[in-house]
């Protein structure tokens, strides 16, 4: 038997997808703050908020420094105002969020996100697929490309899939799965599991 059939999955790193999320967000235009987005119930204003407050939580999480950041639940209260510096504060937090996880000890034991406490090699998928999913809702939102990578697509699918016909293993953190053909790109697949329309536009 191989010695690696039994090898640990290896840890994606999120930089490449903090990366991509900071090249739309460069793209996004004032005038755009409020347009609607995948996500019902944000406008893009409250969307990149959302992410703002994310990337600091699962940095956190990453460092297994817990306190509010950490502690509130989703959906829990509404985003706060986007703040006024978020072009320049958003890439430097998405950037210290991927680099925090790129710590193999991030990846050990136990953490908390969301107000949840959860083994930290599923909190640190959980980042990605927060990065990829909202990276796809940004783009469509403002209209650009979006160009994840794909090994960071299969990760996300992977985590979601399990969930697929649990709807409490879902929670409250993702919509009904949209039903998308087995022969769909990854990126469709991936949206479907989110339980979002891959065909959505505005």
């Amino acid at each position: 038997m191989s010695s690696e059939t039994n090898a640990p999955a290896p840890r994606p790193d999120l930089a490449p997808a903090a990366a991509e999320l900071t090249r739309l967000l460069e793209g996004v235009r004032d005038e755009q703050l409020e347009v609607p987005t995948p996500c019902p119930e944000y406008v893009l204003r409250d969307l990149l908020s959302h992410i703002a407050g994310l990337s600091v939580a699962f940095r956190d999480a990453a460092h297994k420094e817990f306190g509010p950041s950490t502690s509130t639940a989703p959906g829990s209260v509404r985003p706060p105002e986007l703040a006024g510096d978020w072009r320049k504060s958003m890439p430097e937090n998405l950037a210290a969020m991927a680099d925090a996880w790129r710590d193999p000890a991030a990846w050990e034991g136990e953490t908390q996100a969301g107000g949840l406490t959860f083994p930290a090699a599923i909190a640190g998928r959980v980042a990605l697929d927060e990065l990829v999913v909202h990276g796809w809702d940004v783009a469509r939102a403002t209209g650009q490309t979006y160009r994840p990578a794909p090994v960071d697509l299969e990760v996300s699918y992977g985590l979601l899939a399990p969930s697929k016909d649990d709807p409490a293993a879902r929670g409250t953190a993702f919509g009904p799965v949209v039903d998308v053909p087995d022969e769909a790109p990854m990126l469709d697949r991936l949206i479907g599991m989110s339980g979002r329309d891959p065909g959505w536009a505005r």
